[in-house]
């Protein structure tokens, strides 16, 4: 699960890199490649996970709430994007939700 999480927060990290002004397949072709890279790897390791057994509700939430904080993270320090205290507060409670998630799943 972890590399599936982190193969899709460095593909959605890069779209960032694929946007703007001036950008063109010419000039960026390496940050799209990273994209579809990522996100081809993170869908094949999910599948991965899924395979082993843990069920897809669970899965999706832990794979997709750790990568929006992840990348509301990376966005904050790399990118220098702002946070409010209402955003960080839905990040709290993002982790929570996982948390309680994986707390309550059956082992």
């Amino acid at each position: 699960m972890a590399l599936a999480i982190a193969s899709e927060v460095v593909a959605t990290t890069f779209l960032k890199f694929t946007s703007g002004e001036g950008v063109t397949l010419a000039n960026r072709w390496w940050a799209y490649a990273i994209v579809v890279v990522g996100y081809v790897a993170s869908f094949v390791m999910l599948n991965f996970t899924l395979s082993r057994g843990v069920p897809l509700g669970i899965a999706y939430a832990v794979w997709g709430g750790v990568g929006i904080v992840l990348v509301s993270i990376i966005s904050w320090l790399v990118f220098k994007e702002f946070l409010s205290w209402v955003q960080i507060a839905g990040i709290v409670l993002v982790i929570g939700g996982v948390l309680l998630l994986e707390l309550g799943a059956k082992r």
